[in-house]
């Protein structure tokens, strides 16, 4: 197998046998990356054994004593990262198509704008799509398959370390990489397949997460006068939770708001009025960029 000077970084909780699958998989990949970096959360010592005893004695394994999640994995993996492109998945999640980490370095190569990659992700149960040569300039990604140019992303503070981050995670650095003058680029020429069905969301630990991180996002990086807009989007959320039934929580994210902005205060990087309006309208509107397909095989 050839390789390639991209980076993968997988943070992971607990979860062996997703996780070797994942492995399993970008070992089939050619050409392969060069260097693949596992974060373990919270003293996970089943996982480290585990991956010790496999096959893949290549990867670089990164024990944390502390659970700082996802997000915190990501950024510490991303930032022992040696190659200038970083490509991301999840434990249980991983590329499609062989020559995936090819497409990676055509697409960073032929769109200097792009700080962050995002690929077509697909669940179970869903109809994988051909692969086509799209993409468009869009407002947010997500983490279990996309790519970040290293150098960009340190730029940044990086994610939010949070144990549960879903409605913080990936919105708040993408609102953070508009402010800069960076896009994120999402193209079905690249597609992840993510080995789940979504069910976790129900969780009530996650219906409270993704109520409380709603304002802790409006608390660190709105403007002061669009505080009222995080507020709304909080409500928004409450009322989309009861109208699908997952009530188990919603009190408990209410509940956790305070205790979370005085946790996270010290993160408070606010960016501007004209940045979020911006990132607004592109939330709604997806801007096509130019494609030159003869660039590309």
């Amino acid at each position: 197998m050839n390789t390639c000077n991209i980076t993968v970084v997988i943070p992971t909780y607990n979860r062996l046998t997703q996780l070797l699958e994942t492995l399993e998989k970008i070992s089939r990949c050619n050409p392969q990356p060069n260097e693949i970096i596992v974060h373990i959360d919270g003293n996970d010592s089943t996982t480290e054994q585990g991956l010790i005893n496999s096959n893949f004695q290549d990867i670089k394994i990164i024990k944390n004593p502390l659970q700082v999640g996802p997000g915190g994995g990501r950024n510490i993996a991303i930032n022992q990262a040696i190659n200038p492109i970083v490509a991301s998945f999840d434990d249980d999640s991983y590329p499609i198509d062989t020559d995936y980490f090819e497409r990676l370095q055509l697409l960073f190569n032929n769109f200097p704008q792009a700080a962050v990659i995002a690929a077509k992700i697909y669940h179970i149960n869903e109809i994988i799509e051909s692969d086509q040569l799209a993409a468009t300039w869009v407002s947010n990604f997500i983490g279990c398959g996309c790519a970040y140019r290293k150098e960009v992303f340190q730029q940044t503070s990086g994610y939010v370390s949070l144990p549960v981050a879903y409605g913080m995670e990936e919105v708040d650095l993408s609102l953070r990489l508009h402010h800069m003058g960076w896009g994120i680029l999402e193209t079905s020429w690249l597609r992840v397949f993510h080995n789940t069905q979504l069910a976790h969301h129900t969780n009530p630990h996650i219906t409270a997460a993704s109520i409380a991180n709603q304002i802790l996002l409006a608390y660190l990086r709105y403007p002061i006068i669009f505080w009222w807009l995080g507020i709304g989007q909080c409500i928004n959320r409450i009322f989309w939770l009861f109208k699908h039934g997952r009530i188990n929580g919603i009190k408990e994210g209410i509940f956790i708001i305070p205790e979370l902005i005085k946790n996270h205060h010290r993160e408070r990087q606010i960016i501007s009025a004209k940045s979020l309006i911006s990132y607004l309208k592109l939330r709604k509107n997806t801007v096509f960029p130019l494609w030159n397909p003869t660039v590309l095989p």
